[in-house]
């Protein structure tokens, strides 16, 4: 889902520039691999870079296909109107985080790798057993931010290309440098394509200097 509006974007303007229709379907990282490894038929999937890997190595996706496209980062929002808390640092952004749950207020983050890192971290800082009563899961494929509008979670963790395009929240920031979670989003061709010559050139333009205004306008970084 981090990579849905960047793609539909992306799409768009391969369209207009060949007249070739992408189609684009955008769900959670862990449905999209599912999906893929059912054998449900796509040319091209867009996944966490180990994940992408991962379907390699079980001959979904073709060995050498394995392109980078962007890097994304966590951010933290809040409702919209609500106060913003200090995420300065790491220290402060613990406090945050312990002064959010004190209050019997909910936390959420998503299930792709960025939460993942994100428990690893609560971990470290030894918060995990406080944190856990007041935490909630989004499911895959339903954003963060949606939760946070919604009232049910006051401090939300979720990468930045998911809650710009939100209503409802106010983003507080990055994460601090310390502890900043990057994801590296790949593509790969799929084994099930029947025309890896078109798929190799959508592939070629999305990692063109051409894409690139696009990933930085839905909050992506460029790979270096």
């Amino acid at each position: 889902m981090a990579t849905r509006q960047l793609l539909i974007e992306l799409a768009a303007s391969y369209q207009q520039q060949t007249g070739i229709h992408l189609k684009v379907d955008s769900v959670g990282g862990v449905n999209a691999s599912n999906r893929i490894l059912a054998g449900e038929a796509f040319d091209l999937v867009f996944l966490a870079s180990d994940a992408i890997e991962a379907l390699i190595k079980t001959g979904h996706v073709v060995a050498g296909s394995k392109v980078d496209l962007v890097t994304s980062g966590v951010a933290v929002a809040v409702r919209a109107g609500a106060e913003l808390p200090d995420i300065s640092s790491e220290a402060q952004l613990k406090a945050t985080v312990l002064t959010t749950v004190s209050q019997q207020k909910a936390i959420s983050y998503s299930t792709g790798p960025s939460g993942v890192a994100l428990a690893k971290l609560f971990e470290r800082w030894g918060i995990t057993e406080q944190v856990a009563p007041h935490f909630i899961q989004a499911a895959s494929g339903v954003p963060v931010g949606s939760l946070i509008a919604k009232g049910d979670v006051a401090l939300g963790f979720q990468q930045l290309s998911e809650l710009i395009h939100l209503d409802g929240i106010s983003i507080v920031g990055p994460l601090p440098p310390a502890v900043q979670i990057t994801t590296t989003f790949s593509a790969g061709v799929c084994s099930t394509s029947t025309n890896k010559g078109a798929t190799n050139a959508v592939l070629a333009f999305m990692t063109s200097p051409a894409a690139n205004a696009a990933k930085l306008r839905q909050g992506m970084e460029l790979i270096t």
